[in-house]
């Protein structure tokens, strides 16, 4: 049975994939120092992130490595976090708005729902004259 991380444990899935990415590693102070908290607290996480099988840490090397399951999650959460941010840029949300709209729901969103949003995001990009009238409609035409 798959682990299902907590949205903390998200968060940092997230955060560490995101570092591998732009850096190739991700170390317990660079966890630290982009989301502006404790090294006690990544520490203390990480510890919960290997026990969980999510990642492996290889100290004094790369640092923290994500297992083919905590890569799954991470990516998983990138594609979430992509859609809704799609979704949005297409509604003419600000960026200010959309960062904090998408950490307050990204969780709480299931497979299902975030899939539909992706749909209705191609079908207004495939279909710019049906999104131009919505947002028309909605901001009592502009």
């Amino acid at each position: 049975m798959e682990n299902v991380p907590s949205q903390s444990a998200e968060d940092y899935l997230e955060r560490i994939l995101e570092l591998i990415q732009q850096t190739g590693q991700a170390r317990v102070v660079d966890i630290a120092n982009s989301l502006n908290i404790r090294q006690a607290s990544v520490t203390n996480m990480v510890k919960k992130l290997r026990e969980l099988g999510f990642v492996e840490h290889e100290k004094y090397k790369r640092g923290l490595v994500l297992t083919e399951e905590g890569r799954g999650v991470a990516q998983r959460i990138q594609r979430r976090h992509a859609t809704l941010s799609r979704f949005f840029s297409l509604l003419e949300l600000d960026a200010e708005t959309q960062r904090r709209d998408i950490e307050g729901i990204e969780h709480h969103l299931s497979r299902d729902t975030v899939r539909a949003l992706e749909d209705l995001a191609s079908f207004f990009e495939n279909n710019p004259e049906v999104l131009e009238r919505f947002l028309k409609s909605r901001t009592g035409g502009k």
